[in-house]
């Protein structure tokens, strides 16, 4: 060997020892990140509860053998309204929601559904097929002493809303959901509707192993910056405290990888029981710009909900109620107020 391969080879060595250790260095300083992150979200959440215009607290829930988080405000006695996340979310999502339903006389109750934030994680993708996050909810209605509730939902809590409201048909007082496809409609859409396929493409990127919760817990804020501000059509929807709950809740031990189980699951088991139609009053939310779910969902549900009411949010993206809270909550409140609902 001469001198100048030997240079070459001592430079390539020096260059691959400098990555190498520059990656353990990023990947410790981000883990760092995480772990503290984890470790606050109980400070994180008291500080999130202060800030709503309402009084409220968390309160955990025994259900289905496991524990849930819930934030619960508003008049013991008054009608039930459960608030339903999506992914990759949790409780927060409804911050901007819960103090007008409270003003309007319900028990609101956000839960973190399981595999989110501070509820329990059982291990296992068969722990997240659509009958068991159905299930949760029923669980919860009957936890908090009440037969029936209105159930609010968006995004992957509207599509747990939808099942629910089929399986459960007695428990509904009303529906409302936001952003989220009707089961039947999702799978006419990715079957024959090409644009809808190439919007839903990160559904098929989660069912690989392992590799999307890797990418998505490395750095939880930077990765929440990116999934919340930078796909909003509407400036200020997500502020950065609102960032700050969001990671510390995709930084618990295992909750990534339950929070994509939903979809891992929903490729692999379907419901028990067949379709039905959905009789109970029911309001469906559209934001009109979703980057994920086009506008042809919201068509030919008339068969399937003969009660709906479609209401559309024009220059608004996927995160609707966080982008346009005056509209949702003027439209969501309208609708309750249409025909009283009844105590349980």
């Amino acid at each position: 060997m001469n001198k100048q391969h030997k240079l070459h080879w001592f430079l390539g060595i020096a260059a691959g020892a400098a990555t190498t250790t520059a990656l353990v260095v990023i990947t410790q300083r981000q883990r760092t990140k995480r772990l503290a992150l984890a470790a606050s979200v109980n400070a994180i959440t008291q500080r999130a509860i202060a800030r709503l215009d309402v009084p409220a607290e968390s309160r955990f829930v025994e259900i289905n053998g496991l524990r849930f988080h819930t934030v619960q405000a508003g008049p013991e006695e008054g009608p039930l309204a459960i608030l339903l996340h999506g992914f990759p979310e949790c409780w927060h999502s409804w911050h901007k929601q819960i103090g007008p339903l409270v003003r309007a006389g319900y028990r609101v109750v956000a839960p973190d559904q399981r595999g989110y934030n501070l509820s329990d994680k059982p291990l296992g993708i068969a722990n997240y097929q659509i009958d068991r996050l159905t299930s949760d909810v029923g669980g919860l209605i009957h936890a908090l002493g009440r037969e029936r509730a209105v159930i609010i939902a968006h995004d992957w809590g509207g599509g747990v809303a939808w099942r629910f409201a089929m399986d459960y048909p007695e428990m509904v007082e009303k529906l409302v959901v936001m952003n989220a496809p009707h089961p039947i409609a999702f799978a006419r859409e990715l079957k024959g509707n090409r644009s809808q396929r190439a919007k839903s493409w990160y559904m098929f990127f989660f069912q690989v192993p392992r590799l999307p919760e890797a990418l998505l817990t490395f750095a939880p804020l930077d990765n929440a910056r990116s999934a919340f501000q930078r796909t909003t059509l509407r400036a200020g929807a997500f502020a950065e405290d609102d960032l700050q709950i969001l990671a510390s809740a995709w930084s618990q031990p295992r909750a990534m990888q339950c929070m994509i189980h939903w979809y891992r699951a929903a490729f692999r088991f379907r419901p028990a029981e067949h379709n039905r139609v959905i009789n109970a009053p029911t309001l469906l939310l559209w934001a009109e710009d979703d980057f994920a779910l086009g506008k042809s969902l919201t068509v030919g549900l008339d068969k399937w909900a003969p009660n709906l009411t479609l209401r559309t949010i024009s220059g608004c993206g996927h995160w609707v109620q966080n982008e346009a809270p005056d509209e949702v909550n003027a439209q969501l409140l309208a609708f309750l107020r249409a025909r009283p609902t009844t105590l349980s």
